[in-house]
């Protein structure tokens, strides 16, 4: 099983939340050491990432109001924060 298989159920990291910066117009997930500016993309992906819906079913979601979402990008997305310890996925 690969760390985010489509089944995956990932959440953002306990220690990781999402904030909006509106002077700058742009967001970032805060950890105690960390600070990644994320795209509209990748905020969208996170918003979505509640451990209720799988990396397909974020996938389908996202495919239902944007039309550039390519096969395997939430998957990419989840894979990269869950290797930086920002997200967490229950494969259950």
């Amino acid at each position: 099983m690969e760390i985010t298989d489509e089944s995956a159920r990932p959440r953002l990291a306990p220690h990781v939340r999402m904030v909006f910066n509106a002077a700058r117009g742009e967001h970032a997930l805060l950890s105690p050491e960390t600070v990644w500016v994320i795209n509209a993309t990748g905020a969208a992906i996170v918003e979505l990432c509640d451990a209720q819906r799988t990396v397909a079913e974020i996938s389908d979601e996202l495919r239902s109001k944007y039309d550039q979402v390519a096969d395997g990008d939430v998957q990419r997305f989840v894979a990269d924060l869950v290797t930086r310890h920002g997200m967490e996925v229950n494969h259950g």
